[in-house]
Order: structure tokens, then C-alpha cells, then sequence
């Protein structure tokens, strides 16, 4: 990746209307569910992104075309595929090429993997996904990369070992290929896999539990026969960082089309830290004089964040509470449970001044609050890299965030999309030789 930084100038108030991205994490599959579909596919609402950009890449390596014909739309035709080896270097750059695994399968009945990539926080199993895969007849061979085969896909009753959201999009787009009924038990709920759903049930699938851990597939419908458009949801995910973003900003934000419907848990976990937001029809109010005192459990306890599966607070947001628990009075103990390795850079945080106890590689205490100074720092995945850009947002003085191409593979134009709001961030590097 190119090497861009962030210079980032500290102490200013934001002010305005933002609208989050599509969901990141509903468009990797979705896309590399359009595969299963021999007429052509149009999703709108897609995130210009690294990783969106890497896996329309893939796409193309195995057969398909995919051409933006919009700004965040993207249209995908797979009258035909190959099912080829992926190319190992494209796909050590998402975790998101494993998805291309089941329509591969599907429509192949072969598929070679390389090992995944993506962000550094931990080990990241595969198991529950081939785990599923062989119950609906798919035979795995590992070694340097993965084998996969199939004569006929058959529906299974699967209880999945963990709820993986890849591992269940993964079972899930095979199941609406396969012949018979699937039911898929302990399977992730996340709006992302929800959305995934929805997709599959445009192109002719039968799914029912959609938004539960539950999910019945009635498989043996043809799937894609006819043209099939289809929205990308709003991103959760980016929707919490705008939260965050404002109250350690103390800045007054709107949040155009917010998905509130899929942010009870956020906003639960936001008000312990003393950030509260109001919803106004579709859209996310967030004051800019919020009270950002750690709420005691009942007794004067000291209360604890933590995260896990939906529906409960995404891991995906723990990094923007630590940021935000920074600057709120008060001390909370955070347990990020999902991944080991995610807590680490809150070392980056200490250095510019942050109150931070890291425990061990899953519970941190945070006291404050903590007046942060600018200082130089390194994004080491989307995440923390976002959680870096707030603390740099709200520190005194300036700050320097070396490779952010992190950031920016969950991050639409996000320099831009901030400065619009009053922001001070100047982008070194040119997006066009990336």
C-alpha cells in the first residue's frame, strides 16, 4: 500500500449533517453473493473502499465483470466463472476473499482459497465456516491455502460452532444453493447479515428468521434468473464513530439515514459513558453538550463495557468508546471479548496523555478525563485507526496518523467527509497513485 498520512489539527468544534457509507461489512458478501446470479446484478449504496476495490477485483480474476457505474454503484454480471485459484496477493489483503468460497462452489462446484488476510487483532478461525461446509457436502483439503470440492450440495441441520458472521454468510449463501432445507442454529444476527439475507431472498431465495440466530433456507429455488437491484444498508459501524466523533468534539451532529432501528445496543453503550442522542424519524440527533460522565452501576460500582455478539455492543465500536471514555469523568473497565489483540493500541492513547490500565489482552481501565496531546502515531487496522483519528480530532496541538490506508479500507473519504463538517485534516499522499 502507498504510504498517506493524516495531519490532523487538534480542538476543532464540528457542526452539520453527515450520511453514514453502506455497511462495509453487508456489501463484502452481498457482492461476492452476486456471483450466484447468471443476470445481472446492481447494488447501490456501495462503500468506495480498499477492500470493496480489492474484492471487485477478485471478482474480475474468477470471470465476472463489475464496473462502477455510479459513484457508490456498482453493477455485476457472472453469466460465467472460473474457478481458478484466487490470487494469493488480492486476497491477503481482506478476510472478505474467503466469502467467494460458497458461490464458487455453487455455481463450480470447485474452489481453491489462499489463506485470508485482513486486520491484525487476533487469531481469526476458519473452522466454523468449513465446519458448516462439510455438513452440507462440501469436502475441505487444507494445506498452504484450501481445496474445496463439492458433487452436491445438500441441506443440513448445522449448529454452527461459534456465530461467525463470515462463517454463517458463508453457510448461508451455500444453503440457498443447496437442495432441501437448511437450518442454521447459533448463527450471527448482525444487520450486515441481515442485509445479506435480504439480497439472497431478492434473487429468489426462501429464508426465514431473518434477524434472528435462527435461520430456516428452503433451498432448491432458482436463484438470478431475472435482473436484481438492491440497496446497501447504512453502516452501524461508522454511525457509533460519528457518535464518538461529536462527543469528544463536543459538536452538535446530524446523522442523515442512521439505520436507527439497528442502534439500541449503541446507544445503551454510548449512554454509560454519558453520551446520550435523540432520534428525529430516520435520522440521529447528537448534542454537543452532553454530560460525558461515566454512569455507576447501582451501588457507586464501577461499571463495565463490554462487547458481544449482535445484538448486544459491537466489537466493532469498542475502540471509539475507549476514545470516547477518555474524555467523560468517571472510570469504567472495558472487556473487548471477541479478539485478543485489539486492545494493544491503546499504548498510542497513553502516550498522548490518556489515563488507560491495559489489564491484559482483553479488559483495559480507562479513567477520566484526560487532556490528550497531539502526537505521532501508526493505524494499525481500520478500527483503532478510526479511534486514532478522534483522539487526534480532540487532543491539543497536532497530530500525525502514518498509514492510514488502514483507515481508509472501512473509511469512505473520510478526510473529506469530516473537513466538510469544520474538521482540520490534511491527507499527504494521492489517491490516485494507491
Amino acid at each position: 500500500m502507498t504510504a498517506v498520512q493524516y495531519i490532523v489539527e487538534g480542538g476543532h468544534k464540528l457542526w452539520g449533517s453527515i450520511r453514514p457509507s453502506g455497511n462495509k461489512n453487508g456489501a463484502l458478501p452481498i457482492v461476492a453473493a452476486a456471483l450466484l446470479s447468471r443476470s445481472p446484478v446492481r447494488l447501490t449504496n456501495v462503500p468506495r473502499i480498499r477492500d470493496l476495490e480489492t474484492l471487485v477485483e477478485l471478482v474480475r480474476s474468477v470471470g465476472g465483470t463489475a464496473d462502477w457505474s455510479g459513484t457508490n454503484t456498482l453493477d455485476i454480471f457472472a453469466s460465467s466463472l472460473r474457478p481458478e485459484g484466487l490470487d494469493p496477493v488480492l486476497s491477503a489483503r481482506i478476510r472478505a476473499s474467503i466469502l467467494l468460497a460458497a458461490p464458487l462452489l455453487a455455481r463450480c462446484g470447485t474452489a481453491t482459497l489462499p489463506a485470508p488476510g485482513g486486520d491484525v487483532i487476533g487469531r481469526r478461525r476458519l473452522d466454523t465456516h468449513f465446519l458448516a461446509m462439510t455438513q452440507l457436502g462440501v469436502t475441505v483439503v487444507g494445506g498452504d491455502g484450501y481445496r474445496l470440492t463439492v458433487d452436491r450440495l445438500v441441506g443440513a441441520d448445522v449448529f454452527l460452532d461459534e456465530p461467525s458472521v463470515t462463517g454463517t454468510e458463508n453457510a448461508l449463501i451455500l444453503a440457498a444453493a443447496a437442495e432441501g432445507t437448511t437450518i442454521l442454529r447459533n448463527a450471527a444476527s448482525e444487520p450486515h447479515v441481515q442485509d445479506l439475507a435480504e439480497f439472497l431472498v431478492a434473487l429468489g431465495a426462501r429464508i426465514e428468521g431473518i434477524g434472528t440466530n435462527t435461520l430456516t433456507i428452503h433451498g432448491g429455488s432458482s436463484l438470478g434468473e431475472s435482473p436484481v437491484s438492491h440497496a446497501i444498508g447504512p453502516d452501524h459501524i461508522e454511525v457509533g464513530s460519528f457518535i464518538g466523533l461529536a462527543a469528544v468534539t463536543h459538536s452538535e451532529l446530524r446523522i442523515v439515514d442512521a439505520g436507527v432501528q439497528h442502534l439500541r445496543s449503541t446507544l445503551m453503550g454510548f449512554e454509560r459513558l454519558g453520551i446520550r442522542c435523540r432520534i428525529e424519524g430516520a435520522d440521529l440527533i447528537i448534542p454537543g453538550d452532553q454530560e460525558m460522565r461515566i454512569q455507576k452501576d447501582f451501588g457507586g460500582h464501577i461499571p463495565k463495557l463490554e462487547d458481544q455478539p449482535w445484538p448486544a455492543f459491537p466489537a466493532d465500536t469498542m475502540s471509539i468508546a475507549i476514545v470516547a471514555a477518555t474524555q467523560c469523568d468517571g472510570v469504567i473497565l472495558i472487556h473487548e471479548k471477541m479478539f485478543e489483540s485489539r486492545l494493544f493500541f491503546v499504548d498510542r492513547l497513553i502516550g498522548m496523555g490518556a489515563t488507560i490500565v491495559l489489564c491484559d489482552p482483553h479488559r483495559c481501565i480507562v479513567s477520566g478525563r484526560s487532556a490528550l496531546r497531539g502526537s505521532t502515531m501508526e493505524s494499525p487496522d481500520i478500527r483503532a485507526g478510526m479511534a486514532m483519528l478522534l483522539a487526534a480530532m480532540c487532543a491539543e496541538g497536532r497530530s500525525t496518523i502514518n498509514n492510514v490506508a488502514q483507515i481508509e479500507r472501512g473509511y469512505e473519504r473520510i478526510d473529506e467527509r469530516l473537513n466538510s463538517l469544520g474538521a482540520n485534516i490534511t491527507r499527504v499522499g494521492d489517491r490516485r497513485s494507491e
